[in-house]
């Protein structure tokens, strides 16, 4: 059977068996009675690896502890399973969830199964990048689009208003990394119009694998670039590997966006001088907290900007960017 077919029928097991847990717990009384389940929150992510989603479901978990909620934290396994995450919300709006906490990898493809959903009666909170349409309940964002301003201006003074650049862009059809990237090429023309692109229509893709190699491709190519602009964790970190393999870590100018570890201690050591951030932990905090003050008929904010933030060797130990470079994550291990 090939791999693809495996992962999709082992995915069908494990959420048959979600249905069947809420099948059972239906069982114990309506909503409302003192035997009925807690309000359970599906929070579906674009992926499960990178830290960025790990400090979602920290925010989430934090949430859901305090409002006496559960949640079901299921992701695909890669970032570009446009028809594995669609499946997952249909497996789980089938299976009775109160609401849906979705980043849709496809701003089109995941809107009919969350017009679905809300014909069931399920609301929709949507957080870190945009649904088409109007059929969620509210949205809890970063401003990407200002993340990128923020990545073009620093590599623009770093670069002293001259030079040559690359951006590697993420993944095609996900709105949130497009934004990042046209706020980049957009400040970087209008605020400093010596710095030559030398490419902008190259994609990482979703690994890290496959960003050094697009990486490396294009070093090979452009060997007189002085800076490059990555716009998620993935593409920041496979970048970073090709430039310290070719020995030009610190060298050319490196801005990405979003943390880890390894490229906190890359920031330290000066071979990234910038990472844009955003705040992750909140993200997923006030997306769930929304959700059930929907569910409540409580009053919520519909739209919510989670602020961006910038990230260099000279700032990143003042304390409200040391905890975004490191949010606090061991309610995942509780």
């Amino acid at each position: 059977m090939e791999s693809g077919k495996v992962r999709r029928w082992l995915l069908f097991i494990a959420l048959l068996g979600l249905t069947a847990f809420f099948a059972g717990c239906a069982k114990d009384g309506p909503k409302g009675t003192s035997a009925a389940r807690k309000t359970t929150l599906a929070v579906i992510p674009m992926g499960t690896t990178h830290e960025f989603w790990k400090a979602i479901h920290a925010g989430a978990l934090t949430a859901a502890r305090e409002l006496g909620a559960e949640v079901i934290w299921k992701g695909p396994l890669r970032e570009d399973d446009r028809n594995e995450q669609v499946q997952i919300v249909e497996t789980l709006t089938n299976a009775g969830v109160d609401a849906i906490v979705l980043t849709p990898m496809d701003d089109k493809a995941l809107v009919r199964p969350v017009v679905e959903a809300k014909r069931l009666g399920i609301p929709t909170v949507i957080y870190n990048t945009p649904l088409d349409g109007n059929h969620h309940i509210a949205f809890v964002c970063t401003d990407n689009y200002q993340g990128g301003v923020l990545a073009a201006r620093l590599m623009g003074e770093l670069l002293g208003g001259r030079g040559k650049a690359i951006l590697i862009r993420v993944s095609e059809g996900v709105i949130g990394t497009w934004n990042r990237e046209e706020g980049f090429l957009a400040a970087l023309k209008s605020e400093f119009p010596d710095v030559q692109v030398l490419s902008q229509n190259r994609y990482a893709g979703v690994t890290t694998e496959s960003a050094y190699q697009t990486a490396e491709n294009l070093l090979a190519r452009f060997g007189d670039v002085e800076a490059i602009f990555t716009a998620n964790e993935s593409s920041t970190f496979g970048c970073l590997r090709a430039l310290q393999d070719h020995g030009l870590a610190g060298k050319v100018v490196h801005i990405g966006f979003d943390s880890s570890k390894k490229l906190v201690e890359a920031l330290a050591k000066g071979e990234i001088r910038g990472l844009v951030l955003q705040d992750p932990f909140r993200m997923g905090y006030d997306s769930l907290r929304a959700a059930v003050a929907h569910l409540r008929g409580e009053p919520y904010e519909k739209t919510i900007n989670t602020g961006v933030f910038l990230a260099t060797p000279e700032n990143m130990k003042e304390p409200r960017i040391a905890a975004l470079l490191a949010p606090d994550l061991s309610i995942l291990d509780r």
